[in-house]
């Protein structure tokens, strides 16, 4: 009985032993950096994700994804809140989706305590020059990134997905994809809230937004332009108890009008990390598809 007893047990430090050795072979892994800006005269924070791939095949180069976040949140948001890592796993594992890097910038935090939200240059905030002069650069000369645009796509949620669509309108030589979820559009001229302070942050990230109106960018443009929005494949993704929900309609109507193909999906769900969860499924299918293209 004792030997049994002692034979168990050795058994069970044997598994155990292997349990903890790295038997699974290399991983992903979401790493957060930083990046001095010249142009913000700060340091920038950002999230990357690198595939299973990247440690092992040090010759391979991979198609990139910048994911942008929503007004208030951070670089942070789509690893803590959306999971980019368990749902790129996942899809990859399944062959639904390529491998590719990921970059999550950091164009805001909390706009109520004076910090800087917003991707369009501002007075203060040059965020779109900083953007496309230092941080792309900097991320496709660091990883080993297909810096063209056949293998580079945009997308985001809320004030992210608004960025993402205005810099693939304003950018198509640069994108060939862009994926809007819940995207914050256009405001409405007339429905911003004015402030008393021309500093107000708030009030100056509005008025930002409506300056670069994707709704209005694609209802003024000519046949040059639409030639050019016709070599991005777009897709939109909102909720049907999304606020922002007739901005979107508005926005694929434009698009309808100028005869720019344009997907657009309204599902079950509102302005939440739930909904933006599930689209980002479809966000990576979607992505790995015009990579292939």
């Amino acid at each position: 009985m004792r030997k049994t007893i002692l034979a168990f047990i050795a058994v069970c430090a044997m598994l155990a032993a292997h349990a903890q050795s790295p038997v699974w072979g290399p991983q992903s892994k979401v790493l957060t950096d930083s990046i001095y800006s010249e142009v913000l005269k700060a340091n920038r924070a950002f999230n990357i994700f690198l595939p299973q791939s990247y440690e092992a095949d040090t010759a391979k180069k991979y198609p990139i994804l910048y994911l942008l976040h929503g007004m208030l949140d951070t670089n942070q948001g789509w690893t803590m809140r959306g999971h980019v890592k368990d749902v790129m796993d996942q899809l990859v594992a399944s062959g639904e989706a390529c491998e590719m890097i990921i970059v999550t910038p950091n164009a805001g935090g909390n706009i109520y305590a004076g910090q800087w939200n917003g991707y369009f240059n501002m007075p203060g905030w040059a965020y779109e020059d900083f953007f496309y002069k230092e941080f792309v650069p900097y991320i496709e000369n660091t990883y080993r990134v297909i810096d063209d645009k056949q293998h580079r796509a945009i997308a985001g949620l809320s004030m992210g997905g608004g960025g993402a669509t205005s810099y693939a309108q304003r950018h198509s030589d640069m994108f060939c994809a862009a994926y809007a979820m819940s995207a914050l559009m256009s405001i409405p001229a007339g429905s911003e809230n004015p402030s008393p302070n021309p500093d107000d942050k708030m009030a100056v990230l509005t008025k930002s937004v409506i300056e670069h109106s994707c709704v209005k960018f694609v209802e003024e443009a000519d046949d040059a332009r639409k030639a050019q929005l016709r070599s991005v494949q777009w897709f939109v993704d909102c909720g049907d108890d999304d606020f922002l929900l007739d901005r979107n309609i508005e926005f694929v109507q434009a698009m309808r009008k100028a005869q720019v193909p344009c997907q657009f999906r309204v599902r079950d769900g509102g302005h939440t990390w739930e909904y933006w969860h599930s689209a980002l499924y479809t966000c990576l299918k979607f992505v790995t598809r015009c990579f292939d293209k």
